[in-house]
C-alpha cells in the first residue's frame, strides 16, 4: 500500500521535473549543510520543485509528499522507510514534503538523523514546524524561507534581455498578478488559480485542522484584512468591523493565518519592548496577487499595492535575520511606512509613495521621514515611487536631511 502511494508520487514529481524551472535566489550552500535543512513558506510556493531540483543533482534521494490523505494516519514509519528503501534503492538523501502532516514527525525525523540520512524537510505552517523544532530539534536544523517568486525571479520566467520600459510593463502585470509559479508557469488563469488556494489554505490548512466551528468568521476575517492591506487594526477594531464578538477569538484567528502565510503584521516601533507589543500594527498580505483577487475594491489602489511588494521584500529579510522591520508613527499621526532596524541601531527609513509628483503629498511625505529621522537618530531616508528617482535635500523646522528617491523597479531589483 505505501509502496504503492510512494510509486505513483515518484511518477508524479519526474513528470514536474520537465517544467519550466526558474532558479530561486537561495543560498544553495545551505542546501549542503549536514543538518536537517527545513525549507519553510506558504502553500505552493515553490518549495517541493525547489528542493526536487537541487535532489535531482545528487541522485541519491528519495521523496515522500505528506500532504496526502493515504499518508495522514500513518503510524508505521518502519514501513516508510521499507518501501522508501524499495523504491529508490536505499536513499541516504531524503525529501519530506509537508512535514506537519504527519504525527509525531519531529521525533521521527531526529531518529532518521541519528541513523545517518540527510533530511531536507517542507512545511507551510510557521508555528507547528516552529514549536516541534524548539522541543526536539534545537541545534540540529535551520530553516530557509521561501516566497512565491520575488520581482526579480518573475523576470527570469521570460528567459531574455529586457528593456527598461518592458521591465516596467512586466511589474505592472506582476503588482496585480503578484507571484505564485503554477499558474505562470502552466499559464492558466491566475485569479481562479488564487481564489481557489485562498479558500483551500482558509478551509484545509486552518478550519479543518484547528476544528473550526463557525468557518464563515474566519474566512469574514481575511477577507477584511485583504481588503484593508497596509491599514492599522487593533484586535478591538477587528471585532467591531467583522462582527466577531470575542477578542481572543480575534487574536486566535489572526494567529492562523499569519501561521499559514496568508497575512503577516509589522509593529509600531518603540524602544520598549511592552509597547510594540501592545500597540497598534498594520497588516499585510503574502503575495500581491491574493490582494487583487479576493480583496473588495472596485478601483485598484496602486499605492497600497507599491507598499504591499516592499513590505513583502523585506519581510523575507527579517525572517531570514538580516534585519528587524516596524514601522513608525508619532502623536501627530506622522508616519513612516518602514523602520528597518539592524543590531541596535535604526538603519533606514523607507517611505512608498506611488505618485510623488502631488506637491501635498510630496511635502507630507518629507516630513514624516524628517520628524522621524530626528526621533530615530537615523539619516539613511529613501522614498520608493512610480517614476521619481533624484537625491535631494530638504530642511523642515531647521533639520536638515539627504532624503533618496528610487524607483520600485530599480528597488526591486537591487540585491539588498
Amino acid at each position: 500500500m505505501i509502496k504503492d502511494i510512494l510509486i505513483l508520487q515518484k511518477r508524479e514529481f519526474k513528470s514536474r521535473m520537465q517544467e519550466l524551472y526558474v532558479d530561486r535566489k537561495l543560498n544553495l550552500k545551505k542546501l549542503k549543510n549536514p543538518l536537517i535543512k527545513i525549507i519553510i513558506g506558504p502553500r505552493r510556493a515553490g518549495k517541493s520543485f525547489f528542493a526536487l531540483h537541487f535532489l535531482s543533482k545528487l541522485k541519491d534521494f528519495g521523496y515522500v509528499n505528506f500532504d496526502d490523505e493515504q499518508l495522514v494516519e500513518l503510524k508505521d514509519y518502519d514501513s516508510l522507510i521499507e518501501a522508501l528503501n524499495s523504491v529508490y534503492k536505499n536513499p541516504k538523501n531524503l525529501l519530506f514534503d509537508e512535514i506537519q502532516n504527519l504525527e509525531k514527525w519531529e521525533l521521527f525525523v531526529n531518529r532518521l538523523t541519528r541513523q545517518g540520512f540527510n533530511l531536507i524537510i517542507t512545511g507551510s505552517n510557521s508555528k507547528l514546524l516552529s514549536k516541534e523544532l524548539a522541543t526536539h530539534l534545537t541545534g540540529r536544523h535551520f530553516l530557509i524561507y521561501l516566497f512565491p517568486f520575488s520581482f526579480k525571479e518573475y523576470l527570469d520566467l521570460f528567459r531574455k534581455d529586457l528593456t527598461t520600459n518592458e521591465i516596467q510593463n512586466k511589474l505592472n502585470k506582476y503588482l496585480f498578478e503578484g507571484g505564485y509559479p503554477e499558474p505562470k508557469i502552466k499559464k492558466i488563469n491566475n485569479k481562479d488559480y488564487l481564489i481557489s488556494l485562498f479558500d483551500s489554505i482558509i478551509y484545509k490548512d486552518i478550519v479543518r485542522r484547528y476544528n473550526i466551528r463557525n468557518p464563515n468568521k474566519i474566512n469574514d476575517l481575511a477577507y477584511y484584512l485583504i481588503s484593508n492591506i497596509s491599514n492599522e487594526y487593533s484586535f478591538n477594531s477587528l471585532k467591531k468591523s467583522t462582527g466577531i464578538k470575542s477578542v481572543h477569538t480575534i487574536e486566535k484567528y489572526l494567529g492562523y493565518l499569519e501561521e499559514s502565510f496568508l497575512l503577516f503584521s509589522l509593529k509600531r516601533f518603540s524602544y520598549k519592548v511592552k509597547e510594540q507589543l501592545s500597540s497598534i500594527k498594520k497588516i499585510y498580505c503574502i503575495d500581491n496577487g491574493f490582494i487583487s483577487s479576493k480583496s473588495f475594491k472596485i478601483n485598484p489602489d496602486y499605492g497600497r499595492l507599491y507598499e504591499n511588494l516592499v513590505a513583502i521584500k523585506l519581510k523575507k529579510l527579517e525572517l531570514d535575520n538580516k534585519i528587524k522591520l516596524f514601522y513608525w508613527q508619532n502623536q501627530q499621526k506622522q508616519e513612516v511606512d518602514f523602520v528597518i532596524k539592524k543590531g541596535l541601531k535604526v538603519n533606514k527609513l523607507i517611505q512608498v509613495c506611488y505618485n510623488i509628483n502631488n506637491p501635498n503629498t510630496k511635502k507630507r511625505e518629507i516630513r514624516a521621514l524628517i520628524s522621524a529621522s530626528k526621533n530615530l537618530h537615523c539619516k539613511n531616508l529613501w522614498i520608493i515611487t512610480k517614476d521619481y528617482e533624484k537625491e535631494e535635500s530638504f530642511e523642515w523646522f531647521g533639520i536638515k536631511r539627504k532624503i533618496k528617491f528610487i524607483t520600485l523597479q530599480k528597488w526591486l531589483l537591487k540585491n539588498k
